[in-house]
């Protein structure tokens, strides 16, 4: 270990993003196994990436701020709606195409 010691006024918060991270990340994971069709499929997924990720990298950012935990934030925000964004297009015009 780095021998790094955190205040309990940073380490409850930051342990109650982690749980409510997990849960989120998880509750998105069986959204995408119980869902039928793809485009119910999307939402669950997407939230539960965006909204758990988000949740843990805050609870990093609470212990400890770097640069690395700020671009993996921003890379986060920009691109898991992108990503969702560009399937449902290619999925609308799949099935318009067939």
């Amino acid at each position: 270990m780095t021998g790094l010691t955190v205040d309990g006024w940073i380490a409850l918060p930051a342990g109650v993003l982690l749980i409510a991270g997990g849960l989120t990340t998880l509750t998105g994971a069986l959204g995408l196994a119980r869902m039928r069709s793809f485009y119910a499929r999307m939402h669950p997924t997407t939230m539960g990436a965006t909204l758990g990720t988000g949740c843990i990298v805050i609870s990093s950012l609470l212990v400890s701020a770097s640069p690395h935990d700020i671009l993996i934030a921003l890379f986060l925000l920009i691109t898991s709606p992108v990503s969702a964004i560009t399937l449902m297009r290619a999925a609308i015009s799949r099935t318009r195409a067939s």
